[in-house]
Formats: structure tokens, C-alpha cells, sequence
């Protein structure tokens, strides 16, 4: 993989979204900055996308990657749930491609083979590998790590060229 860029990872929730950039420099990966973005579960549904939206706009005018990749939602047995989670991530996949980034989503499966090797890997395996990953990196929980985990499996799944198409402002 030729070439030099950063890309944003957000592992989206309701309750808490992790967002990660980490940069690509020819084969070298370098971690950037990592965080979580909270919301109140007394707030609407619309009051926490809206905490969301603005926060991960911070992130990408602060930071502005060159591309970015959202975690696909897992399925679980409580259909409501999945439902909520899903309007996080809808809100994870519009930030950045209001702002013109190329967004891509990984499956969960994908991301843990592509960080750990195995994909039905644990959280704490994720979270351990990444910390390997990118040394000295301060992690900010593990919504954070799996968030830096989507960048990383990303970082390398795409290549540098025309990545951006928009500003940020």
C-alpha cells in the first residue's frame, strides 16, 4: 500500500459511539486520537442522535481524515434494540459523507480478522491487539479501541488516492 492517509473509525452505539482516527504512512500505521462520544439514556431519541452528529462533526473538522468506515450493526435477539442502534449508526454513516469522505462499513467478524486474526475474537483480545497495533497510544475505553480497530481494519482495505471529495466546515 503506497502513500500517506488518516482514517476515521466509529464503532456506533446509542449510548456510547467510539470514534478513533489512526494514519497510514506508506506501511506504518500511526494512532492519532481516540475517544467516546456519551449520551443520556433519560434524553429522546432525537436529543442523543442530534449529541451524535454534532460531536462526530467536531471530530472530523478538528481532525479531517481522508476517509472513514462505520462498524455494521450486529443483530441481536431484541429487535427494539437493534432498531436504536441503528439510527446511531445511520447518523455515524451521514457525518462524514455530508463532508464528502468515502464511507465504508465492516462487518464486526471482518474487523476482529482483520486486527486480530480471528473473527470471533473477544473485546478484550480487540482491545489488547490494538494497544499492540499502536504503541503508546492512550486508549479511552473500549468503545474507543474497537472504533480504532474499524480505522485500522480500514487503513488497510483502502488505498490513499482521491479519498477525499468534499471540505469540512
Amino acid at each position: 500500500m503506497a502513500g500517506s492517509f488518516t482514517a476515521l473509525g466509529l464503532d456506533p452505539g446509542l449510548n456510547k459511539t467510539g470514534w478513533g482516527l489512526v494514519a497510514l504512512d506508506g506501511t506504518s500505521l500511526r494512532h492519532i486520537a481516540n475517544g467516546t462520544i456519551k449520551t443520556n439514556p433519560a434524553d429522546d431519541l432525537p436529543v442523543r442522535l442530534t449529541i451524535i452528529y454534532h460531536a462526530i462533526h467536531e471530530v472530523l473538522k478538528e481532525f479531517q481524515p481522508d476517509t472513514a468506515a462505520v462498524e455494521e450493526t450486529f443483530v441481536n435477539k431484541n429487535a427494539v434494540a437493534t432498531l436504536k442502534l441503528n439510527h446511531a449508526r445511520t447518523v455515524a454513516l451521514l457525518v462524514p459523507a455530508l463532508v464528502g469522505l468515502k464511507v465504508s462499513s465492516y462487518a464486526p467478524n471482518h474487523i476482529k480478522k482483520a486486527v486480530v486474526g480471528a473473527g470471533h475474537a473477544a473485546k478484550e483480545q480487540v482491545y489488547m491487539m490494538v494497544k499492540t497495533l499502536l504503541p503508546g497510544a492512550q486508549i479511552n475505553g473500549a468503545d474507543a479501541a474497537d472504533a480504532l480497530a474499524v480505522a485500522i481494519c480500514h487503513a488497510h482495505h483502502v488505498s490513499a488516492p482521491a479519498l477525499r471529495t468534499g471540505t469540512y466546515s
